[in-house]
């Protein structure tokens, strides 16, 4: 029965228009992948124009990173990709962000209008291992007002599933360039890994 009730979510999220009818400048459609069996579960901020375009998240330079890191831990990307899934904060590209660099980041309220979307794909999904990717889906599980140096490199039990966080892996991102910060992505990998071994040994 679970197997049915996920993509009758996909198609609900896909349906929504909330976001639209109060005036956000978003970019539809939703980009929602992975599989119910999946015991791992990535939540990112937003997709970008790339990821719409190719209806598929961390499809561009941020990606390439994340599956670096995720390397790292012994992860391939094509069997992550299939086996597992990926999922974000909000659904849609917000778009660019006025008078600045990058992708807008989404609003509290479009957060909102997306989150009950979120806590269904987790419970339905009920991954052992989730890791958010950037402040926004971090702060869904760590205080707001601690650092990323402080959180970074840890892991945290939230209703029995185990939460490791990383950083944005934007390009335009510098948090993960200097060598320091390096070190407490090493530890959160390193977390991964001790995390993936008794699911997929």
């Amino acid at each position: 029965m679970t197997k049915l009730i996920l993509p009758e979510l996909h198609t609900e999220i896909r349906a929504c228009r909330h976001c639209l009818d109060e005036g956000f400048e978003i970019t539809p459609p939703p980009v929602l992948w992975g599989v119910v069996s999946a015991r791992m579960m990535t939540i990112g901020q937003a997709p970008g124009i790339t990821e719409v375009e190719a209806g598929r998240p961390f499809n561009a330079g941020s990606g390439q990173r994340l599956f670096k890191w995720l390397a790292d831990a012994g992860i391939e990307e094509d069997w992550f990709r299939t086996t597992q899934y990926m999922t974000s904060v909000t659904k849609c590209y917000p778009g660019r962000a006025k008078g600045g660099s990058g992708d807008r980041v989404p609003s509290r309220t479009e957060q909102e209008f997306c989150r009950p979307f979120l806590e269904r794909e987790i419970e339905l999904v009920n991954p052992v291992l989730m890791i958010p990717i950037g402040r926004l889906a971090i702060d869904l599980f760590f205080p707001k007002n601690k650092k990323l140096t402080d959180i970074i490199g840890t892991q945290k039990e939230v209703n029995g599933r185990w939460v490791v966080p990383l950083p944005h892996s934007s390009g335009a991102s510098r948090w993960h360039q200097t060598e320091s910060n390096r070190l407490l992505i090493d530890k959160a990998i390193a977390l991964i890994r001790t995390h993936r071994r008794p699911l997929f040994p």
